[in-house]
């Protein structure tokens, strides 16, 4: 077996999700399984390189998880300049979208395979952008869509896979908590989310997983009509001064589908959780209905479906949530972002297919951008395929 060492820039880490996601589930979990074993004699072996504005937070996370403390750096430039045998093969980015561009297009320039967090860009010009340097640069590129990874919509693409819904009808889907405003006790998303200026709201941010939630699993978006708002309009930073919340912290959208369906995804960081799950989908089909969260699935077929009767008079003589079933696991399944790490080395390395690229990530974009616009203007607007 050959151990083949790559050394990946993460640009990010600092921050929660790619400190916890990216390095340690998804990377470090690589490294304590032995490597990524490419089923040919050859095995990965990923080597971070920790890449930042701050040194002394990143030489402590290079402390804390034993990585060697040269694999550090606060000068991106010089890490993609690298041409010695210490040079990076890979470079990944889950800093604030307003940095993203910047960054991600120096590595395209300096010809290195380029994985990251989404949204790809502040807007649908540069997201196409990004998309057709990295086809012109023969680079390999891909876009987190860690969803689609999630249990329990594994379970759900296996019974859209296997006909289970017959015509899909419609898609409901409920996302959010409530995200407290830092005042009287700590918020926890950081405060630029609420600020436009710097890339913040709710709908740059969730509206990219919609669509490619939806694009999978039931097709493509064809239109959009959503109402975006800010609930709560002041709260406080991380020093606990107060600040003008400029972004939107809720959104109500109505999706068109391919294929007729509808959907109609609520997305909000000022709602109370009444659910199972953080995010919920109902799915209603003319043979069937499921549930789907994070990592369960609950399905009730036509065939078994009781016959309410509406009577306001009377109490309900139904437990309605005892009347699914749970759809098995018939499978162990690993962390969503450590999976899809592992697909992207994969098509690095083995070529193996991969289609969750840059282009996918413009998509997501276009779906924000058009959805804000929708709100602006207080009307439906198609949403035209993406042509690089």
């Amino acid at each position: 077996m050959t151990r083949k060492t790559v050394r990946i820039a993460m640009n990010g880490v600092t921050g929660r999700m790619g400190h916890r996601q990216h390095l340690v589930r998804s990377l470090l979990a690589i490294r304590e399984q032995g490597g990524l074993d490419l089923g040919d004699g050859t095995t990965l072996w990923p080597e971070p390189v920790l890449v930042g504005r701050r040194a002394h937070a990143l030489e402590a996370l290079a402390r804390e998880h034993g990585l060697d403390p040269e694999n550090v750096s606060t000068d991106l430039d010089a890490v993609l300049a690298d041409r010695s045998e210490k040079a990076v093969d890979i470079y990944f980015d889950a800093q604030i979208t307003s940095a993203r561009v910047e960054a991600l297009k120096k590595a395209i320039a300096a010809g290195k395979h380029v994985y990251t967090e989404k949204p790809t860009a502040t807007d649908l010009a540069g997201a196409l952008e990004m998309a057709r340097l990295a086809r012109a640069a023969g680079i390999k590129h891909g876009v987190v869509q860690d969803k689609l990874f999630l249990p329990g919509l594994l379970k759900l693409k296996r019974l859209v896979d296997g006909g289970f819904f017959g015509r899909i009808l419609s898609v409901r889907g409920e996302f959010g908590y409530w995200v407290f405003e830092g005042d009287w006790q700590e918020a926890q998303r950081p405060s630029w989310n609420y600020r436009s200026q710097d890339g913040g709201g709710i709908v740059v941010d969730m509206f990219p997983h919609w669509e490619y939630v939806m694009h999978e699993l039931f097709g493509r978006v064809r239109s959009v009509q959503a109402l975006a708002t800010t609930h709560i309009p002041e709260r406080w930073d991380e020093r606990g001064k107060p600040y003008e919340a400029t972004a939107d912290d809720a959104a109500y959208g109505i999706f068109e589908l391919e294929g007729g369906a509808v959907a109609q995804i609520n997305s909000s960081w000022a709602v109370r959780v009444h659910r199972d799950e953080l995010v919920e989908f109902q799915v209603d089909g003319t043979e069937g209905s499921a549930v789907a969260g994070l990592r369960t699935c609950r399905v009730q077929h036509r065939g078994v479906t009781p016959k309410p009767v509406w009577n306001p008079d009377l109490p309900a003589t139904h437990a309605f949530r005892d009347q699914w079933q749970e759809v098995p696991d018939n499978e162990t399944f690993d962390n969503g972002f450590k999976a899809q790490w592992e697909l992207f080395l994969r098509h690095v390395y083995a070529d193996a297919p991969y289609h969750w690229d840059l282009a996918a990530g413009a998509r997501g974009v276009q779906l924000a951008e058009l959805g804000l616009r929708s709100a602006m203007e207080g009307r439906r607007i198609e949403v035209p395929e993406i042509v690089l």
